[in-house]
Parts: structure tokens; C-alpha cells; sequence
């Protein structure tokens, strides 16, 4: 069992390296965003990638010597949760401890990433909505208005006025 315990602390160490790793990717994203550096864009978003894949491996192996620890305490796995664990390491305070920090200094560093997910999240919203205004602005500026011709029925014609804007020769 202790050996597990020590396992699963580890595990949750190194998530949370890599989620802080995840976290500085994410600051200088924003950056990047701010910047409207596309080329940073991309580069930091593959880096993110990577991470995220050797995050989903930490969990997956989380998941695992949770079960295992849940099989050795007699439990079932999903009613199995860190803190349950916490409460169970009352004889060992020392792993109780670790667990403790390892816990709550994943914790922080989730609730970091998602301070700045959400301000990513909305400089993107935000950066979409400009391009969006942009683009209309600039289909707006090709097309001409329509003139108000009529034909003999009283209906428009929805002729268009010519595209150039100012016509010179006039």
C-alpha cells in the first residue's frame, strides 16, 4: 500500500509540472495573441499539444493506482477520491502530508490554468469578432449600392451602382 501511495503522489507531482509547464504555454499564448503573431500562435499551440498528451498519460496511469489502491482497500474505484486517501493516512502523517501538498498544489495550478484559459478564450472570441467586422467591412466596400430603378411593374430592378466608387470620367 505504500508503496502505491508513493506512486500516486508522484504521479500527482508530475501532473502538476506539467500542468504549470501548461500554464507558462498558455501566458504566452495570450502574448501571442495580443501580439497577432500567428506564427507564435501555432508554435506555442503544437507545444500545448504535447503537453497535454503527456498529461492524459499521467492521468491515464492515475487512474490505474487508483483502482489498484481501491482493490487493496477493498472499495470501489469511483468512490475512491484523493481526499478520501488523505483521511485514511491519519497513522502515517508524513504521507498523509505529501499527499496533502501534492494535492493542493494541483489544485492551484488548475485553478491558474483556468484564469488563463478563460482570458484566452475571450481574446480569441474577441479576435474572431474583429476579423468577422473586418471581413464585412471589406465585402461592403466591393459591393455597390443599389440604385432605386424601377421597372414598369413598380418593382425594383435591384440594379447596382458601378464598383469603382468615384467614376473620374464624369
Amino acid at each position: 500500500m505504500a508503496s502505491l501511495m508513493d506512486d500516486l503522489t508522484q504521479v500527482l507531482e508530475n501532473e502538476t509540472a506539467e500542468y504549470q509547464r501548461l500554464a507558462e504555454l498558455s501566458d504566452d499564448l495570450r502574448e501571442a495573441l495580443i501580439a497577432s503573431d500567428v506564427p507564435a500562435v501555432e508554435r506555442l499551440t503544437a507545444a500545448q499539444e504535447e503537453v497535454a498528451n503527456v498529461i492524459q498519460s499521467l492521468e491515464t496511469r492515475r487512474a490505474h493506482i487508483m483502482n489498484d489502491i481501491a482493490v487493496v482497500m477493498n472499495r470501489k474505484p469511483e468512490e475512491l477520491k484523493v481526499s478520501t486517501l488523505e483521511q485514511s493516512l491519519a497513522s502515517q502523517p508524513m504521507q498523509q502530508q505529501r499527499l496533502a501538498d501534492a494535492r493542493g498544489e494541483l489544485t492551484q495550478t488548475m485553478d491558474r490554468l483556468k484564469r488563463i484559459n478563460q482570458t484566452n478564450q475571450t481574446l480569441l472570441r474577441q479576435s474572431m469578432e474583429l476579423l468577422e467586422f473586418d471581413l464585412n467591412l471589406f465585402r461592403s466596400m466591393r459591393q455597390a449600392p443599389e440604385t432605386a430603378n424601377y421597372n414598369r411593374s413598380a418593382v425594383n430592378t435591384g440594379d447596382l451602382l458601378g464598383s469603382r466608387g468615384f467614376d473620374a470620367r464624369q
